[in-house]
């Protein structure tokens, strides 16, 4: 549901394409909520058919036509439900933690890769997080608002916590693999 939430978020600061809805995503939100381009145009469909949405043909010289979405008034009372609402808590899942829980079954050194590989990652996504101007670059003039930039950037920071937190515990899972501090089978 919360894609939903998210599209009609974009939409009610103005008209996008399905294309244009992807871009944004991709450099925004995608951090914390990813989403492919097909999940975005059944999401589209689904939100013009609650009524949430409304989609305007543009005609196009040599070209399909464009479809650009527009949020409604039904939308935006929706999305307003949605922000002031309790927080959606959904269960917890995660596949590495699957892999770790299970990797009594491994050697120490596949188990010792399989920690740095997964610091590698974390470096990497941190890395990318830690790039704060260029997550605000494209959007600074399209969404001007500075209050929104502030809890855009709440986002950033949320993700930039756990990434770290999720470094530290890797690498320290690291130093006990590589102390012997693995019980043998």
């Amino acid at each position: 549901m919360s894609l939903d939430h998210a599209l009609l978020g974009f939409l009610n600061y103005h008209a996008y394409t399905g294309y244009d809805l992807k871009k944004i995503f991709d450099t925004s939100v995608r951090h914390f909520w990813p989403a492919d381009q097909s999940q975005i145009y059944r999401t589209l469909a689904r939100l013009t058919e609650q009524g949430f949405a409304e989609m305007e043909k543009i005609p196009q010289e040599n070209r399909p036509e464009r479809k650009v979405y527009h949020i409604t008034d039904a939308g935006r009372l929706e999305l307003l439900k949605f922000l002031s609402g309790p927080p959606p808590f959904d269960e917890p899942r995660s596949a590495p933690l699957i892999q770790v829980f299970f990797a009594g079954q491994l050697s120490d050194e596949e188990v010792l890769a399989k920690f740095e590989d997964y610091a590698a990652i974390m470096r990497s996504i941190l890395a990318q997080y830690e790039q704060v101007p260029d997550y605000l670059g494209p959007f600074q003039d399209e969404i001007p608002s500075t209050r929104e930039h502030f809890f855009w950037l709440l986002t950033l920071e949320n993700g930039i916590t756990n990434m770290r937190a999720n470094l530290e515990w890797a690498e320290s899972v690291i130093k006990r693999i590589k102390s012997g501090q693995v019980p043998a089978k």
